[in-house]
């Protein structure tokens, strides 16, 4: 099935359930294993420290064969802000729309070293203890692979950053 140039991305979450957030993102490459998108910001936000101003793009890494996905956060200057890690798993993707349930639990990792883990707060007292074990051992996958998950976006975002529009439509 063709790819169109644009998706829906729509996150569900542990940590709120019911709550349903919508983005609509340009795809920049599909393969087997991932869809990458991207998402110019509508407005400024700091988000655990870190200034995301309206314009900056994100990039958006959503494998179908791991429980994380990755923001990749790119100023105006086309430097990197940040890698924001979900803990999540890609739900369904059906050509036009892709769905992922976020499992609460972030990292996040700047290019001047620091490194969180976020959010772990959030997991509800009551949780499986196999779906929260399956949450840590994801969190733990990230950290153990964080140089080169990070060096890997880095190179792929800087190939696509070649094909991005300088402003592309916002939804």
């Amino acid at each position: 099935m063709p790819i169109p140039d644009r998706i829906t991305e729509i996150k569900t979450s542990l940590a709120k359930p019911g709550r349903t957030q919508s983005f609509a993102c340009d795809v920049a490459l599909r393969t087997e294993d991932c869809l990458v998108v991207y998402y110019r910001m509508t407005q400024d936000y700091i988000l655990h420290g870190i200034p995301l101003k309206a314009g900056n793009l994100t990039v958006g890494y959503f494998w179908f064969d791991r429980p994380y996905n990755l923001y990749h956060w790119i100023d105006s200057d086309g430097a990197t802000s940040a890698w924001y890690f979900n803990i999540g798993d890609v739900t369904s993707f059906d050509g036009s729309t892709l769905e992922w349930h976020d499992l609460a639990v972030d990292v996040l990792a700047t290019p001047s070293g620091r490194i969180d883990v976020l959010d772990e707060d959030e997991l509800p007292g009551d949780l499986d203890p196999a779906l929260r074990s399956r949450i840590m051992h994801a969190c733990d996958a990230v950290l153990a692979s964080l140089a080169e998950l990070t060096s890997d976006a880095d190179i792929t975002t800087a190939r696509l950053l070649a094909t991005v529009p300088a402003s592309p439509p916002v939804a």
